[in-house]
């Protein structure tokens, strides 16, 4: 089996705090700062549009560019050749996963748009909304919510699909707004965590080298006793002022089938990329039958869905090529240093892990940014300290997701509130997030006591292959099976 140079670049983390260096690179604190003035560039164009009263403050200005001035700084502060230092980039840039990543991200985009377009989204919450009772509607609107990001792998767009339905819906039946609000809030961040095509997703199991369906398996056993919470919660507290008959909607279950699908075939194992060219044109047949698509408009919302990835096709591919630089120049062998003075173990180890994509996520308010920016440094202790890097990966994404849903600024927040014209603040929202209060708990105890590591512990990690051990098993027997085959053949 190919092995990879992680193992080898971790296993003389020990050196390091002796000499210095890492393969020979000396750590240098310097090296990070073209990550700082990545981060800060970023951050700092949101605080100054904030503080002007700009809607969206923290997404008006390009994070693809703010990467660029990154890249650009680096080229300046790093010391080397010019061409070593360009060649550096463009590795970083054309690493296998950073491709992997950014392919994936495109057919997510076009299954999204495609099931769109063919009414897949209005008729998922339309059924939910047309069978749920009023005095259940909280709760339906959260477990709406949370269907249609898991299925979509978008926050943001099931925010905007859910949330006006639900302003309406809690005007109509008497439920609070904030309450209603938070509800969707929830969900949409319960989605984003769990989904197995959610760019939060891709970027936790690409930076760390594991499966999307281990990792879903991982995080489905963090979120679903929050959910189960939350949504008693709402049962109980709830209720509508007053019984009020929520209309019919239009919807056709037919049109639903896309999202099972791709969510069923990913957590059975099937290559992500079949799942998703499998959805898309299964997405767009439906269309086609019912006549909401023609081959042309079905071509149309594919390439839609592409270019509506262009940010975080960019984002990732020259976030690798910046990361290689800071990496090669000593900054990754610099803060590895520095971070395992407050790490003795596993247990500190992950909590090491989610500080750092916390503060990361606050900072720039962009969780896939926060779990790429710190996915090396998580891989690179994983194998340190010989933390499954499923586990982490499931750390990544909740913990991002998280803070990304809390922070007032966050585009999540932003969206769902301004559906209210102005009637509810973020911070009058914030004490109804009451699942992302609950999944973050959740996260915390999982530290302590590992009740989510199931899978883990059945199938634990082999860190000399840096691949499951089922998989090391399975392509063990199947070489011996070759071997065998060959074998009776030159004996014939």
């Amino acid at each position: 089996m190919k092995k990879k140079n992680i193992e080898n670049n971790v296993d003389e983390i020990d050196e390091v705090k002796v000499s210095g260096g890492e393969n020979g690179v000396e750590a240098n604190g310097k090296a990070l700062i073209p990550f700082l003035v990545f981060v800060g560039v970023y951050l700092g164009s949101g605080i100054i549009l904030q503080l002007k009263g700009v809607e969206m403050a923290f997404y008006q200005f390009p994070a693809p560019l703010a990467v660029v001035i990154g890249v650009i700084s680096a080229f300046i502060l790093i010391k080397g050749d010019f061409n070593d230092k360009f060649d550096t980039f463009i590795k970083g840039c054309g690493d296998s996963n950073i491709i992997i990543m950014c392919i994936i991200y495109l057919l997510a985009g076009g299954f999204a748009s495609v099931c769109k377009a063919m009414g897949g989204i209005d008729s998922t919450v339309n059924l939910g909304l047309t069978y749920i009772p009023t005095e259940y509607l909280a709760a339906g609107v959260f477990i709406i919510s949370g269907f249609i990001a898991t299925a979509t792998g978008t926050s943001v767009g099931s925010a905007a699909a859910v949330g006006p339905i639900a302003i309406a819906v809690a005007e109509k039946s008497g439920t609070s707004l904030p309450l209603m609000m938070g509800c969707v809030l929830g969900g949409i961040m319960l989605g984003d965590n769990l989904s197995i095509i959610s760019d939060t997703t891709i970027a936790s199991t690409r930076t760390q080298g594991c499966e999307m369906k281990d990792k879903f398996k991982l995080n489905l056993w963090l979120t679903i006793i929050p959910a189960i919470i939350t949504v008693i919660l709402l049962i109980v507290f709830g209720k509508p002022e007053t019984a009020v008959q929520v209309e019919s909607y239009d919807f056709n279950v037919v049109k639903v089938l896309p999202y099972v699908l791709v969510l069923v075939s990913a957590v059975a194992g099937v290559n992500v990329f079949v799942v998703l060219i499998a959805g898309i044109i299964f997405a767009g047949g439906i269309g086609l039958f019912y006549g909401d698509l023609n081959l042309l408009t079905f071509s149309q919302a594919i390439y839609k869905g592409f270019t509506g990835m262009t940010d975080i096709f960019l984002l990732s591919l020259l976030t690798g090529g910046l990361a290689e630089m800071v990496n090669k120049a000593g900054g990754i062998s610099y803060l590895l240093v520095n971070v395992q003075k407050f790490i003795k173990g596993k247990r500190s180890a992950q909590l090491g892990i989610s500080a750092l994509v916390s503060i990361t996520d606050i900072a720039i308010a962009n969780n896939t940014v926060a779990i790429i920016i710190n996915g090396e440094v998580a891989k690179r202790l994983c194998y340190k300290y010989k933390l499954d890097p499923r586990r982490s990966a499931a750390l990544l994404s909740t913990f991002s997701s998280v803070f990304q849903g809390l922070i007032p600024y966050g585009a999540q927040m932003l969206i769902v509130t301004s559906f209210a014209g102005g009637r509810v603040s973020p911070l009058e929202l914030l004490p109804y997030a009451w699942f992302i209060y609950l999944l973050a708990i959740s996260a915390i105890v999982s530290i302590f006591i590992p009740f989510s590591d199931g899978l883990v512990r059945k199938d634990p990690w082999d860190f000399e292959h840096q691949v499951a051990s089922s998989k090391v098993l399975k392509e063990k027997k199947h070489n011996e099976n070759n071997t065998l085959g060959n074998s009776i053949v030159e004996v014939k």
